[in-house]
């Protein structure tokens, strides 16, 4: 039995919190405890498990953010006991990824545990005493096909055309690695079909789920938020017809208060005993011990009356760390018990922009000038033709979405990662650094 799934401890347990030590000491869990849940579970047991899926979901979470945000030139990552963050991440001189250490491992395994509960879920619903009704399984289905198929697409993020497993319903017989775009088609089926589970699940869940779906708890509208990750995919897929149709069915406004444009689902923290904290919030003026720094091209390139600079923070004195440097901090979180999207309308709008800069290039204007209203900027005055509007999606994307695990991914999509900076130019004998373009497979996938 592949690694993945041994740490899936949580969501199948039912517990609340998992911490990253704990992440390669679980156990085997095809013994009885997994059977039993499978085949003899209560109502108390689904909603355990369910709890625990939505907990793990956040398990490595900062970890994966850092991943995707250091390599996208969003932010640096300094860390006095780990210097992997501004050596194999940015490729320093001679200095690769490695396919068997915590930046590689942990978020990959975290996530295919919870995908692997959400798929444990969807089984252990047809054996539960009392039984559910059909309605209420579709509702657990749709659940839990729409959360497995969201935790695959980050992984498929990191590892890009190495592709993924997506098959993963038998952990004695997994499914192959199947490349980027087979990967992508895969999530887009499971979502599609948690959709139409959705569209038969009634008016109510059968469980409650975490104050991060609050607006996102019945079937009618989880359907929203599983359309808007379909938006997503189908933007990754560049199949524009079909994000039209998503981002129609999810819970997209087209208006640009604060309120609106933070609409969306969350991940949720607390400072309760046992339970998670935000990983990415760090206090202003850290030290090296561990701080999250801006990128200086941020500042330098974000308007000086945008609204969206309140994202980093000025640090009462400039910090360098391994030839880097920095003025600011990171602060799109001021508390560790801020909320961390995992969507929001605020991508929602870019990403009807996306959809119509071809076809509809006025109503990608509009969608463009509500968030640059919104930032406080004016209207966008620049040229229409798809190049001229991609850019200022881009443009606008880099800003609104700061940190949300998004501009490497975009850049790569584009085919833009060479506009990525490169911060230590070397010389003589030292390399530059790199820009990945993906992450390796884990080793832990060959054991």
């Amino acid at each position: 039995m592949k690694n993945i799934y041994k740490i899936v401890g949580v969501a199948v347990l039912g517990f609340m919190t998992l911490t990253s030590c704990d992440i390669d000491e679980v156990g085997d869990l095809n013994g009885p405890t997994l059977e039993n849940i499978i085949d003899n579970s209560t109502k108390g047991d689904i909603q355990d498990l369910v709890g625990g899926i939505l907990s793990d979901m956040r398990v490595r979470l900062g970890t994966y953010y850092d991943d995707v945000g250091v390599i996208g030139r969003e932010y640096y990552r300094f860390s006095s006991s780990d210097p992997r963050f501004t050596s194999d991440l940015l490729g320093k001189d001679k200095a690769v990824l490695d396919n068997n250490t915590f930046y590689t491992t942990g978020p990959w395994g975290a996530r295919y545990g919870t995908a692997k509960g959400a798929s444990i879920l969807v089984q252990a619903i047809e054996n539960t005493s009392p039984a559910y009704s059909e309605q209420e399984k579709n509702g657990l289905r749709g659940i839990g096909k729409t959360i497995q198929a969201y935790e695959l697409l980050l992984n498929l993020n990191l590892t890009y055309q190495g592709g993924i497993r997506a098959d993963i319903s038998n952990p004695e017989s997994l499914g192959p690695f199947i490349g980027f775009t087979q990967s992508l088609d895969a999530i887009e089926a499971l979502l599609v079909s948690g959709a139409t589970d959705l569209s038969n699940a009634g008016s109510e869940f059968a469980v409650n789920l975490s104050s991060g779906f609050t607006g996102f708890n019945t079937p009618a509208t989880f359907l929203q938020f599983n359309k808007a990750i379909s938006a997503r995919v189908a933007a990754y897929q560049g199949d524009l017809s079909a994000l039209s149709g998503y981002l129609t069915d999810s819970f997209l406004s087209l208006t640009n208060s604060s309120d609106d444009l933070a609409k969306g689902v969350y991940y949720v923290f607390s400072a309760d005993g046992g339970d998670l904290r935000n990983p990415m919030f760090f206090a202003l003026n850290a030290s090296t011990a561990g701080v999250r720094v801006a990128h200086p091209d941020y500042i330098t390139d974000i308007g000086a009356t945008d609204s969206r600079r309140s994202k980093v923070a000025q640090r009462s004195s400039s910090i360098t760390s391994d030839g880097l440097s920095g003025d600011y901090d990171f602060r799109l979180y001021t508390t560790d018990v801020d909320p961390i999207p995992l969507i929001r309308n605020e991508e929602l709008i870019l990403l009807y922009a996306e959809a119509n800069h071809i076809s509809n290039p006025t109503n990608a204007v509009t969608a463009i000038d509500l968030i640059r209203n919104a930032a406080g900027i004016g209207a966008y005055v620049g040229g229409t033709s798809p190049a001229e509007l991609l850019n200022e999606i881009l443009t606008q994307r880099r800003f609104s979405l700061y940190g949300e695990g998004h501009r490497w991914i975009d850049m790569r999509r584009f085919d833009r990662l060479g506009d990525l900076p490169i911060d230590r130019v070397g010389g003589g004998d030292v390399e530059p650094d790199d820009v990945w373009v993906q992450f390796p497979i884990p080793a832990t996938e060959n054991q």
